[in-house]
């Protein structure tokens, strides 16, 4: 696609980080201290509505009379800000001493209680202790991982393995983005996809009166296998007394065993731990879910660590709703939009077995230990976490994303941007309007297929936890799957529309023009302009697809203001977004639409 209209006639753009940028630093700690700062900078910035200008900034903490300051060296309308060195200022305004993530997260917590946080009854106490003790222990992991990348800085041969362990900071708004309680510096090695790590999984042998499972029967990547089976060959192994296999994650395993219902059933004789069996796996971005590149199936398994806001244990809802969602597109409910966008497909997670209580129909809600089976989409050599795509890399130069659009030449960001609409954003805007189905497709649930010149072909989404389903469309939805109550997100359209808002528009696709702007690539009132013009082009195709499709779009075009997550203000209020309820699960603010601007 040729959008050489967007381009100025005199565009020059700088060749991405500089010699003096304190992200490209030499030293590990001083980078990761960094990417730290200019996290909460920018957290702070978006969630107090400051406006921002390039050129010097002072931020004042009238609660502890200090201040940060700093200079403004890349502003961005997406929120991608980039800082020189940040100091702490005194209140007589002399600079001080050079910041530090730790100060710096203890005068923004300090700051944000004395406001009074953002809901009723203000900060709950202990709150700002753990996320300064948090943030300290993200400062220090990140460390880890890029000392680990410059002594170990061969890719991975598979691509999209590479590209789910490329998330070295992790998410650029949040204050902890690495945090992982729990997890000491030996188990890092071995989990962490940021240090190419990979293991073995613990097994259970269950009592099949303590086990539960489904599975779509005839789904491609079971080959004709329920959960029990499956599982049996993944282990390479069965047993001869009729036991169940039911895999785990090595760090769930060991605490599970001390959790009274585990060790009830142990005890009992119904649950067996049996250690490593099997080949290796290596977890993807996400941590928690397992791939193996000679496995027609990943495995996302339970993982009590709390990361970034919550503690990634999968309820039964969940499990429950990867079927529902085969179930629905089985039944042809989602055929439009793969009609009209036929790059644009849904990852299915096909089977779910869970270990379950004795004499109970089922268990608790939350298991601990239990399974979701995710097939490895078709052509997974070509596809890319958007994450991994966009995520810098302190002292290597340019994101993977600016690499292989530098390499494409003149016009190629605009291009690119544009073809990322059409083939990523409009088809997801075109699934909710013809389906209420909203997808929480955040950078790293979106996977973008690549053509073999590094343009975008399509995409998948993928998380089984991630589905929306707009209230007024849930009628439809219980007529065609023949039942009482949908295991999909049932919340107000307006509900829906604002997390979208956020995760396809904010979190997703100003991701794209933010890498690219900060890469030196093109300049970002550009990349909007063109985001904004195919997105007019779609609105024709999105009223079709469904009553009032292009709501959401026109929204974003015409509106001031629109929904922006607050993960500063979340982490403070210590939210786990997991088990919140679905209209409380973070906090959300109002904040500029940077679209808007180029549509006056």
């Amino acid at each position: 696609m040729t959008i050489t209209e967007h381009v100025p006639a005199n565009a020059t753009y700088t060749a991405g980080p500089s010699l003096d940028d304190p992200l490209h630093t030499r030293d590990p700690r001083g980078a990761a201290e960094h990417a730290h700062l200019e996290a909460l900078l920018r957290c702070w910035l978006i969630e107090t509505g400051a406006s921002v200008t390039p050129g010097p900034l002072r931020v004042e903490f009238p609660a502890t009379g200090l201040a940060l300051v700093t200079e403004v060296r890349h502003c961005s309308p997406t929120g991608w800000h980039r800082f020189g060195p940040v100091a702490i200022a005194g209140p007589s305004g002399q600079v001080g001493a050079a910041a530090d993530p730790v100060v710096a997260i203890s005068l923004l917590a300090a700051e944000a209680a004395a406001r009074g946080g953002a809901r009723e009854g203000g900060v709950p106490s202990g709150e700002i202790a753990d996320l300064v003790e948090r943030t300290a222990e993200s400062v220090r992991r990140v460390t880890t991982y890029i000392e680990h990348r410059r002594e170990h800085p061969e890719p991975s041969d598979d691509g999209f393995l590479d590209a789910e362990q490329a998330l070295v900071l992790g998410h650029l708004k949040h204050p902890a983005p690495k945090s992982r309680d729990g997890l000491s510096e030996r188990e890092s090695e071995v989990y962490s996809p940021e240090q190419r790590g990979s293991f073995r999984l613990h097994w259970f042998a269950a009592d099949e009166s303590v086990v539960s499972h489904d599975a779509i029967a005839d789904a491609p990547s079971l080959d004709g296998r329920d959960a029990v089976t499956l599982m049996a060959d993944l282990a390479e192994r069965r047993l001869a007394d009729g036991r169940v296999l039911v895999p785990a994650h090595p760090w769930q395993a060991r605490d599970l065993v001390h959790r009274p219902r585990i060790a009830a059933l142990i005890e009992q004789g119904l649950l067996e731990p049996l250690g490593e069996l099997g080949p290796h796996w290596w977890p993807t971005s996400s941590v928690r879910t397992l791939y193996r590149p000679d496995a027609d199936v990943m495995l996302k398994l339970s993982l009590g660590l709390r990361l970034t806001n919550s503690k990634r244990e999968s309820t039964r809802t969940e499990l429950r709703r990867g079927l529902e969602i085969n179930r629905l597109l089985d039944a042809g409910y989602a055929a439009s939009t793969f009609a009209a966008h036929p790059g644009f497909a849904i990852t299915r997670d096909p089977a779910w077995l869970a270990v379950d209580e004795p004499g109970r129909a089922e268990g608790p809600d939350v298991t601990g230990l239990d399974v979701a089976v995710r097939e490895v989409p078709e052509g997974v050599a070509d596809l890319r976490c958007l994450a991994g795509l966009v995520a810098p890399r302190p002292g290597e130069g340019r994101s993977r994303l600016g690499e292989l659009v530098a390499a494409l030449g003149p016009g190629a960001p605009e291009c690119w941007v544009a073809d990322y609409t059409d083939r990523v954003l409009v088809p997801m805007l075109h699934l909710y309007a013809a389906t209420g189905i909203g997808l929480e497709a955040h950078q790293q649930n979106t996977l973008v297929r690549l053509d073999a010149d590094g343009g975008v072909a399509g995409a998948t989404f993928r998380d089984n936890q991630g589905y929306y389903l707009a209230a007024s469309h849930e009628p439809k939805v219980l007529d065609i799957l023949g039942v009482d109550a949908s295991t999909l997100a049932v919340v107000d359209d307006a509900i829906v529309d604002e997390r979208l808002s956020y995760y396809l528009l904010r979190n997703q696709a100003l991701a794209v023009v933010g890498c690219l702007a900060v890469d030196g690539l093109a300049d970002e009132t550009t990349l909007l302009g063109v985001i904004a013009d195919r997105l007019r082009v779609a609105l024709g195709q999105l009223e079709n697809a469904g009553p009032e499709g292009d709501r959401l779009a026109r929204r974003w075009l015409t509106a001031e203001s629109l929904p922006c997550k607050g993960n500063l203000l979340t982490r403070l209020h210590g939210i786990d977004e997991v088990l919140a309820p679905l209209d409380a699960q973070s906090v959300y603010l109002d904040a500029p639409n940077p679209l808007r601007e180029v549509t006056r």
